[in-house]
């Protein structure tokens, strides 16, 4: 594809416009809790839609329509995972979340949150959770890097190596500069953005191709296969599937948005609008690789698609719409970028910061310096990614799928069962994340048989395993960690949430 004036404008024009949303967050970041959380004042429908921008990113607008475009109907279960996943997430998780880190001593991370809860003065659970953080968020921030290099490489024929840089710059800067708040705005705007785009797009070509029924006719034509939800699919398949709904109790990204909404009474409303909106973008992009079966079937000329089929939203919207909506559509790809990217650099700017710059190398550091710290982190951390992604066949949703698991496991049984059971210790937390984080790593190098098997699952199940088993050998034994729990409970109670 060449460059055309009418799509570079809406384009750059798109890009100012988040550069001065993070101008305007800058001048409100006064200290390290306002650059990484906010100063706990996130409303819902902010709160909602930045963690639905965070969690679905590129992939929802590249990964999923192009699976489906590969593999069907039977592609799009992943879904039904996800749904579930994120509701028990916004149920269980996001009010517990928000009352617990404030009750243990303020949190502002979650290393900062398990230390507090567990009263570690080890610092075990400190080092050993931002390591987790920082190595998975590399390769997920590296899944941002390469969408939005392919975006570029796809939208303005540039060379996939210049694509990365500048897709790296323009996300750095407003994240550098304005912080959480930054990230948060930025994400509510792309958020919105990213849903109009996967509805109206598929909705069009649907239009085009004259109907539903016409549609599903033509793909039956290409194969009759791709049109049954069964297709391929085996239990080991299916379960893989479901258990992408797991990683949700573990992503940091998704985690920080119920850390900073301002009050736990706003849980319930935030919940209702970020499971509206990602229903309605899971069943557009869902419905994107679908149509583009039978859009570009018998047309030569979109060989990329044999290559990459991650670019099949791409090109329908260059091919269907004129240059001035096609640029507002592909900003919405960017904008699925980079709502990811700004929140795991920030995750990653506050481990490095808080868990362990201030921890342990400046405990009497300004907020000026520990903020001017956490922006050279966001420079660091891209840097690293940028490297990583320097392979343009790199596949979006298989290091997406990585990351996920990593942190799913990692995380997820962690942060249940620190909100949800009592008696849980310090050593049940410890061997929780080594054993989910370190089943995900092993379980990826196996293949054949059960290892077939999404890596999450297996990592969920035996870190939840080694928590019981861990806490039972070692009884809470600190009156103050317990003291802080049935004080959540109370709050939680009294609230009725």
């Amino acid at each position: 594809m060449t460059m055309n004036l009418p799509t570079l404008i809406t384009f750059v024009t798109y890009l100012v416009g988040m550069l001065f949303i993070g101008s305007v967050a800058f001048k409100l970041t006064n200290n390290l809790s306002d650059y990484l959380l906010g100063g706990r004042k996130l409303g819902s429908a902010v709160t909602a839609l930045s963690a639905g921008a965070s969690d679905m990113s590129a992939w929802l607008l590249l990964g999923l329509p192009g699976s489906m475009y590969v593999g069907g109907l039977s592609a799009g279960w992943i879904a039904l995972g996800l749904i579930i996943g994120a509701y028990f997430n916004w149920k269980i998780v996001a009010p517990r979340l928000r009352v617990y880190t404030e009750i243990a001593n303020d949190a502002i991370t979650l290393p900062d949150y398990l230390e507090n809860r567990f009263a570690d003065k080890s610092q075990l659970l400190r080092v050993i959770s931002a390591l987790i953080i920082l190595i998975f968020f590399i390769f997920y921030t590296s899944s941002g890097m390469v969408a939005g290099a392919t975006l570029f490489e796809s939208s303005f024929g540039m060379e996939y190596s210049d694509a990365l840089i500048i897709g790296a710059v323009v996300i750095v800067s407003y994240t550098f500069v304005g912080g959480f708040l930054a990230v948060c705005w930025t994400d509510f705007v792309q958020a919105i953005l990213m849903m109009l785009a996967i509805v109206v797009a598929p909705a069009v070509v649907l239009y085009e191709l004259g109907g539903i029924s016409n549609t599903i006719s033509i793909i039956d034509s290409v194969d009759p296969m791709l049109t049954n939800w069964s297709n391929g699919l085996t239990l080991i398949g299916f379960l893989s599937l479901q258990a992408w709904g797991l990683g949700y109790f573990g992503q940091p990204h998704v985690l920080v948005r119920f850390m900073a909404i301002e009050n736990v009474n706003q849980v319930p409303k935030a919940r209702r609008i970020a499971l509206s909106w990602m229903f309605i973008c899971l069943f557009g992009a869902l419905l994107t690789g679908i149509v583009g079966i039978a859009y570009f079937q018998g047309r030569p000329e979109f060989s990329l698609l044999s290559e990459n089929s991650e670019a099949v939203f791409i090109l329908l919207t260059q091919v269907v719409f004129n240059p001035w909506i096609a640029g507002f559509l592909l900003a919405a790809i960017l904008a699925a970028v980079m709502s990811t990217i700004d929140s795991q650099l920030l995750i990653c700017s506050g481990t490095i910061t808080e868990d362990f710059y201030k921890k342990f190398f400046r405990r009497d550091a300004s907020e000026k310096e520990l903020v001017m710290t956490g922006r050279i982190s966001v420079l660091v951390i891209a840097a690293i990614a940028v490297w990583i992604a320097q392979d343009p066949k790199s596949q979006v949703l298989s290091l997406v799928s990585y990351a996920w698991a990593g942190f799913g496991a990692g995380f997820g049984p962690v942060i249940l069962f620190s909100l949800m059971w009592r008696d849980m210790t310090k050593n049940g937390a410890l061997a929780g994340m080594i054993v989910g984080a370190i089943t995900v790593v092993l379980w990826k190098q196996m293949s054949g048989g059960i290892f077939e098997l999404y890596e999450l699952l297996p990592g969920f199940v035996f870190a939840s395993i080694a928590i019981v088993i861990a806490s039972n050998l070692q009884k809470q034994a600190n009156s103050e960690v317990l003291k802080s729990f049935d004080k959540v409970q109370q709050i939680l109670s009294e609230s009725k949430i």
